[in-house]
């Protein structure tokens, strides 16, 4: 059976990292290919002016797309990849932040007859401020650390969460026992 794995988390708590490890992991172990989406690279198709100030002037949206309608693109990009690779029969690994798109990816992976994986990563705030940093994305400090209390808050998440903080990607890698994270019955 195919496998639909969604990696969520914190901006700064290595879902992109983590995504392809696992990838590797999965391809190694099964010897099948995996097909992983980074849900940013769609975001990242989004060039704006640097000049445009910020995203909110008096309240309302200053662009014509707003966060909405971008988030929306987004989505509808990611799961139409997803469907793709699923239809050509790969197992799939997604990397980008569930907030309430949750069912979606339910009602995808049931349509393709795929086993949904569902993970939270997580690491604890100093750790995730670290990581940005480094990156230099200070901006999405505040983000990150919204985001955490958010996801480990969210009754979805529970059980799905695994923290990695001070731990390489092949440690978690390596901690993940995938049938902790499927939602849904289990197979039998």
């Amino acid at each position: 059976m195919q496998k639909l794995i969604f990696v969520s988390g914190p901006c700064g708590c290595g879902k992109t990292t983590f995504a392809e490890a696992y990838a590797r992991h999965l391809c190694d172990s099964s010897g099948k290919t995996v097909y992983v989406i980074h849900g940013d690279s769609f975001h990242a198709g989004f060039v704006e002016r640097e000049d445009k100030g910020d995203f909110f002037a008096g309240g309302e949206a200053s662009d014509k797309i707003t966060w909405e309608k971008i988030l929306r693109f987004n989505w509808d990009c990611l799961t139409a990849t997803a469907a793709r690779a699923l239809e050509d029969g790969l197992d799939v690994i997604i990397d980008y932040v569930i907030e309430g798109e949750f069912s979606r990816i339910t009602k995808l992976a049931e349509r393709y007859g795929a086993e949904f994986y569902y993970i939270v990563l997580t690491a604890d705030a100093a750790e995730i401020e670290r990581r940005i940093r480094s990156r230099g994305d200070t901006d999405l400090i505040g983000r990150a650390l919204f985001l955490k209390s958010k996801l480990e808050a969210m009754p979805e998440n529970q059980g799905h969460i695994i923290d990695n903080t001070d731990k390489t990607p092949e440690e978690t890698v390596s901690e993940i026992r995938l049938e902790r994270f499927l939602v849904g019955e289990k197979s039998g």
